[in-house]
């Protein structure tokens, strides 16, 4: 299994959004990542996906692990944002000189996409160009943004984290988000990350949580769902181990060929990885 959902971080580096009273509030290194996959059955790899540090260097230090540690990393997402003041030509020689060590994809997040910064949208063109997917955090409408995204760019790969974030099912109403999930199921090239769950929809039924990762799955298809545990966001909620489970559960109906594309043979084709 590819774990397709994890952070590195050290708040003494940036990470703006870890407060000073944060349960985050402490370095997470190689050694933690590598400790932390106890209980985890299977598990051959992650992808580290960028933590919002604030600059390029976060893209930097990725790079840096996934060439000294590939039995751990099997490939690495930066954040786009940071890369947006060097236009779309100098960012796609910078990926050209990177070669077979540049980022399996590059991640926007925000409010929405129309507030996200008009120059990480800028290289979208460049990631499609690249073969590299472009993953989207968004709080709203990230499904829909993400069916628009796929239509406008159909040779690019569109990967959506946290299954689109949709409402915390103890609260929330999540009937524009099903609306959203058909919308983006008619855009073949998006994928949905089956991740963030433990943390999202922390005190819903299990059963409740199994039963939205099932429709996910039957509404896109087993080709195009991929797992992660969002490690070390959980650990407030539970281990890794436990996240990844949780990601799990709602595949219980399908074959094994199927399962096993969605633990690991869709991460090695959307993200182009070697393993």
């Amino acid at each position: 299994m590819i774990d397709c959902h994890a952070h590195l971080w050290d708040p003494a580096q940036g990470f703006g959004w870890i407060g000073p009273d944060s349960p985050h509030r402490r370095p997470y290194g190689e050694a933690d990542l590598a400790g932390s996959g106890a209980g985890v059955d299977e598990l051959t790899g992650a992808v580290l996906v960028e933590a919002s540090r604030g600059d390029t260097g976060e893209t930097d230090a990725l790079r840096a692990l996934r060439l000294r540690r590939p039995d751990l990393v099997a490939g690495y997402v930066g954040n786009l944002h940071v890369h947006g003041d060097e236009g779309p030509e100098r960012f796609g020689r910078l990926l050209r000189e990177w070669g077979t060590t540049r980022p399996n994809g590059m991640r926007m997040g925000g409010s929405s996409l129309p507030d996200t910064p008009a120059s990480a949208r800028a290289l979208i063109p460049v990631l499609d160009a690249a073969g590299l997917v472009l993953e989207l955090n968004l709080h709203r409408a990230a499904l829909a943004s993400a069916a628009d995204l796929a239509r406008r760019h159909p040779g690019l790969t569109v990967v959506v984290d946290h299954l689109g974030n949709p409402p915390h099912l103890g609260t929330g109403d999540p009937g524009e988000w099903y609306r959203d999930l058909a919308e983006a199921a008619a855009a073949p090239n998006v994928l949905v990350k089956i991740s963030g769950l433990l943390t999202q929809q922390h005190g819903v039924a299990p059963g409740r949580v199994a039963d939205l990762v099932r429709h996910v799955v039957d509404v896109l298809g087993p080709d195009r769902c991929l797992v992660g545990s969002d490690w070390p966001i959980c650990l407030p909620r539970g281990t890794r181990a436990d996240s990844l489970a949780l990601s799990r559960a709602g595949l219980d109906r399908l074959t094994v060929p199927e399962r096993e594309r969605v633990l690991h043979g869709n991460a090695v084709r959307a993200y182009r990885l070697g393993c």
